[in-house]
């Protein structure tokens, strides 16, 4: 049986902004006034995306990545090492956390239920196999499309419709490049495991370069829904790949990379009041 302090170490929760942050953005793009957000359903979902959905993306990552990550410093020291003898409890503890809410997703709507199937999809077979999309260059940054899909749902949960394409690329493009950036600190890993991911094929500044096109790609899609705001951030992430660039040169990409979350938390931070403020205050 594994206890709950291991499950929530292996939920990265310095990482849960990264499904609760698109939720909470898809809820505010969704409603009209604050009072929306007063639900019942909207809770029980936002719990959902904070532990619960953490739960099942590094619980499957974790069981199906043990070769590698034995291998690596990083999960020993900085997150949770899952052994073998821990895959089928760990499976287990998955169902409760899951199931409940794919029920409650059904019965709410067919968007709803088509957001938060979509997002399971790309949550387990990006580390499970058969297509275990996390071994397939490109593929593997296709596939972080996961985190747009809580945003998604949020919108839809509120809506009952799906979000305009446009931003949804947009979006689509900013958690691909996200995932191109965090691969990077792994290309040693990932090679001596016979690994390939995008990083590993493109190396340290062709990823860099994949990232800063991604993001400036982003930048331009999402100019028509959020105006300045979206030139603010993607600028942002332009000078964060240049400074990265620096930062490989002289071995210091790695503590770079642990700030990346802060980062991400400033720039959803932004990106939450530019459409929100005016809707929060609503009378």
């Amino acid at each position: 049986m594994l206890d709950f302090k291991f499950i929530l170490k292996l939920s990265r929760p310095r990482f849960w902004f990264y499904t609760f942050g698109p939720y909470l953005i898809g809820l505010v793009a969704g409603i009209e006034s604050a009072r929306e957000l007063v639900r019942i359903d909207v809770l029980a979902f936002a719990f959902y995306f904070l532990l619960s959905a953490n739960h099942l993306i590094y619980g499957v990552n974790d069981v199906f990545d043990y070769e590698t990550d034995r291998l690596n410093p990083k999960k020993r020291e900085y997150e949770a090492l899952v052994t073998p003898e821990m895959r089928r409890p760990l499976l287990i503890s998955m169902v409760p956390a899951t199931i409940p809410f794919v029920l409650a997703a059904a019965a709410i709507g067919v968007e709803t239920l088509v957001a938060l199937l979509a997002f399971l999809f790309f949550s387990i077979f990006y580390s499970a196999p058969p297509i275990r999309a996390k071994t397939k260059p490109f593929l593997d940054s296709a596939f972080n499309i996961l985190y747009v899909m809580p945003a998604v749902f949020a919108y839809a949960l509120i809506t009952k419709e799906f979000p305009p394409l446009q931003p949804m690329i947009a979006a689509g493009c900013w958690t691909a490049a996200m995932h191109a950036y965090s691969a990077i600190p792994d290309i040693d890993v990932d090679r001596k495991a016979g690994i390939n991911t995008v990083a590993t094929v493109c190396g340290t500044y062709g990823t860099l370069a994949l990232c800063f096109l991604l993001y400036a790609a982003a930048m331009i899609l999402s100019f028509e829904y959020l105006g300045l705001a979206s030139l603010t951030i993607g600028s942002a992430y332009l000078l964060l790949m240049a400074a990265s660039i620096q930062s490989a040169r002289s071995g210091r990409l790695l503590k770079l990379y642990y700030a990346f979350p802060i980062i991400n938390i400033a720039a959803g931070f932004v990106l939450f009041w530019t459409i929100t403020a005016p809707k929060l205050f609503t009378p």
